[in-house]
């Protein structure tokens, strides 16, 4: 798919995953509304980057948030390309503890409205604008790129709320390409295994120390650049089609 001349949006574009696609959707000459609700690290980016990006406070599991999103970008040019990596936090707790206490359901439902319902959000919104635009001669007007978890398949302990959400994300992927083939809008989603973002709260080389010797090879978290490499080639692909892509260097979740 031809990128240059057309817009993106990326949810949690303003840092980790999201910064680093930011800046490769322009690099490849789209405009790109960074869409977050980190509204000082998204605006100084958004100035940094200069006219080629627009920062949009966004909350993804708003309808109407996204939506003011998802009109900024189609005001930049026809919206060719949505990526969906925003964050969140879940509960990091097993099912019940050995106290026998439960991490309770508000808590997985929240986790489930950010990373599931949120997703969802995002996609159909972005798709709809998608719908509207003139076909390329691929016959191709846009993809959606999600962002699942190698939690999805197989989740560590204390992870089922990260793990249903993740999941769901992997099992709506194929169907969603199938109800948006017909107007050539591809949905494809990437699961990444352990990668270092800031949002582990401690030096680099803390966490590579601590979580680098869990992955086969290359024995070290993954980087933001690589999956940013991966859903630039997604975006340009146009027959990446409805399919989940493990980004984790072999990483499999052991149980202890």
């Amino acid at each position: 798919m031809i990128l240059e001349g057309g817009s993106a949006i990326v949810t949690g574009g303003a840092g980790g995953f999201g910064e680093e696609t930011v800046r490769r959707l322009i690099e490849a000459g789209m405009k790109v509304v960074i869409a977050d609700l980190a509204v000082e690290r998204g605006k100084a980016l958004a100035e940094d980057l200069g006219d080629a990006a627009v920062f949009v406070e966004t909350d993804v599991t708003d309808e109407e948030s996204v939506g003011d999103a998802v009109a900024a970008a189609t005001a930049m040019g026809p919206l060719r390309v949505a990526v969906i990596v925003h964050g969140g936090s879940a509960a990091r707790a097993r099912v019940v503890d050995r106290d026998g206490r439960t991490y309770g359901l508000a808590r997985f439902r929240k986790t489930i409205d950010v990373f599931l319902s949120g997703t969802f959000n995002v996609l159909s919104q972005a798709a709809a604008a998608m719908v509207k635009n003139e076909p390329l001669e691929s016959g191709q007007r846009g993809v959606v790129i999600t962002t699942a978890s190698i939690a999805g398949f197989e989740g560590a302990p204390g992870q089922t709320d990260y793990s249903a959400a993740k999941g769901g994300v992997i099992a709506m992927n194929l169907t969603a390409a199938r109800d948006l083939a017909p107007v050539g809008v591809r949905v494809m989603s990437i699961a990444p295994g352990t990668f270092f973002t800031p949002a582990y709260g401690i030096e680099e080389s803390e966490a590579q120390a601590k979580f680098g010797p869990g992955v086969p090879n290359p024995k070290r978290m993954g980087r933001a650049a690589e999956y940013a490499s991966l859903a630039l080639q997604i975006a340009e692909n146009d027959y990446l089609n409805g399919e989940v892509i493990r980004i984790d260097g072999a990483q499999r979740f052991n149980v202890r």
